[in-house]
């Protein structure tokens, strides 16, 4: 199976599926010297695990992380950095009833029409759980790229048609709610309306938006490795995310030429940034802002109707242990994949001129 690695420099490896041993990733490119442990690292994984709030999975995973290779006395050796999770507590007969059916939503079929099989426990490589790895490898570029000053936030937005109110912005409010809301009085709103979903066993779409801080001017290529292009393909490789954006989005649709124009001011800064921080595919200096649309929960305990592996129609009924939304789980994983892309193409950047290449020799 091709298409589990992604990065040029800082590159990454994900494997394992959700109901076998272990999942993990392999780490290649990162510098030696980087202060890194296992605490670090648990510490994200932590933010993405399950059975966290009633709004999540229930399955009891403590998703511990063990670093197999490329750290020594708490620092990276310039090694691959492989790092693995044990799955503890999957119940694969949960997905004995739907071995031969086809869930609306999910993976089964291309997976099956591609492969020729599929693991229909829980989805194997097409599920959630192979975002562990991303979280683990999000973790070490994460922390590079705090030794250059760069700060990352993700945190929901929207959920249903429950939006935040910005004016009530509180970013230390995010880790303090199950659904990672910077406004408390709309997480409090959007608990109501998941609770009334999860009673008519159904699930709820979401919106996660991102900043990235303090990234310099000049990080991106301006043709195939833009860093929104690249930025675009690495959060639209999340499982459950069908739409990004940057800066203004799709408002730009209805906004005019001297409105969505940031103009320049001394000292070379941008009046506004409509541009979400990158002007020609490279980073202008100002926040990088994205979102991305999660979709809603496919695995709902309501009936539905689908097809079995020989087109006979028939009704499934999925058990199990499911989220009723996922993009709270995912804030990390979006966060993780920012880091990820800024950093392989920081380091990518590094030949880009002469000068970058005397002050490293």
């Amino acid at each position: 199976m091709a298409g589990s690695s992604f990065g040029n420099i800082f590159k990454i490896t994900t494997w394992g599926e959700s109901h076998g041993k272990a999942l993990g990733v392999t780490v290649d490119g990162c510098p030696a010297g980087l202060e890194i442990d296992e605490a670090f690292i648990q510490s994200f994984l932590d933010r993405r695990k399950p059975g966290q709030s009633s709004f999540t999975t229930q399955r009891s995973e403590s998703d511990s992380v063990k670093i197999l290779s490329g750290v020594f006395e708490g620092k990276t050796t310039g090694c691959p950095i492989t790092m693995m999770v044990e799955n503890t507590s999957q119940i694969s007969k949960d997905y004995s009833n739907i071995a031969d059916k086809y869930r609306p939503g999910h993976a089964d079929y291309t997976y099956d029409m591609k492969y020729g099989f599929r693991d229909y426990r829980g989805g194997g490589r097409s599920s959630g759980r192979e975002t562990i790895g991303r979280v683990a490898a999000g973790a070490v570029a994460i922390k590079l790229l705090k030794e250059f000053g760069l700060d990352i936030c993700a945190y929901v937005t929207q959920i249903g048609d429950i939006k935040i109110d910005r004016n009530k912005f509180d970013r230390d409010e995010i880790s303090r709610n199950p659904l990672c809301m910077p406004d408390k009085d709309a997480c409090q709103k959007a608990s109501e309306y998941l609770r009334g979903l999860m009673e008519e066993k159904d699930s709820s779409g979401a919106l996660v938006e991102c900043i990235a801080r303090n990234v310099p001017v000049g990080i991106g290529d301006p043709v195939f490795d833009k860093l929104d292009a690249r930025l675009a393909y690495a959060i639209m490789s999340i499982g459950a995310v069908k739409g990004v954006e940057i800066g203004d989005g799709f408002d730009v649709v209805t906004s005019k030429g001297s409105q969505n124009n940031d103009q320049f001011i001394s000292g070379i800064s941008k009046k506004t940034n409509h541009s979400g921080g990158i002007l020609g595919g490279i980073s202008d200096g100002s926040d990088i802002i994205l979102r991305a649309a999660f979709k809603p929960t496919p695995s709902i305990y309501k009936k539905q109707e689908t097809v079995n592996d020989k087109g006979q129609e028939m009704e499934i009924e999925i058990k199990g242990r499911h989220d009723p939304i996922i993009a709270p789980r995912a804030v990390v994983v979006v966060e993780s994949m920012v880091a990820i892309t800024i950093l392989d193409l920081i380091l990518q950047g590094l030949g880009s001129r002469v000068d970058n290449l005397k002050e490293l020799l």
